[in-house]
């Protein structure tokens, strides 16, 4: 079904707003894919705040032009999905993680922070822990001293009621 001209005026003012909020997009090709694998997909793009659609690659050249993304547009061709995110791994921790399994997906590039990347790009970016987890280890690390700490107090006590007795 083709788009009449306001529908893609609508289409380019939506990608354009993600666009502005991502600090990563990631480009793979879905040829062959099942539907019910795509929408596994973007259930977990959903949980992971990951805008994920199939868009006319026409409609997102003019979406990311005058953009830090706009050297993606080289990589547009094809049947193509694409990933934004603000989280700056997510988009490619989901499409990377669901490329392990369904070889049918095949990521082609991504873009991160204005700086291009190809597949092997997309890959590293994807295998960097996302900020969730980095505060997850942070506040282990905090908490490692003020446990062990407490630890030590317990063990003291302990050994002073056992001398007391």
């Amino acid at each position: 079904m083709s788009l009449n001209l306001e529908d893609k005026k609508a289409v380019v003012a939506e990608v354009s707003a993600r666009v502005a909020e991502a600090q990563t997009i990631v480009v793979a090709e879905y040829r062959g894919v099942q539907v019910s694998h795509l929408t596994e997909l973007r259930k977990k793009a959903r949980e992971q705040g990951v805008y994920l659609r199939v868009l006319k690659n026409t409609l997102v050249r003019r979406a990311v032009d005058g953009t830090p993304f706009a050297g993606l547009a080289e990589h547009m061709v094809g049947p193509l999905i694409y990933g934004m995110s603000a989280d700056p791994v997510a988009a490619a921790k989901v499409l990377n993680d669901f490329a392990r399994t369904n070889d049918k997906l095949a990521l082609k590039a991504g873009c991160y922070a204005g700086k291009m990347l190809d597949l092997a790009g997309v890959q590293a970016l994807a295998s960097i822990p996302s900020r969730d987890e980095l505060l997850a280890k942070l506040l282990g690390v905090m908490q490692a001293p003020v446990s062990g700490f407490a630890g030590c107090l317990a063990a003291l006590a302990k050994q002073r009621e056992e001398a007391a007795a």
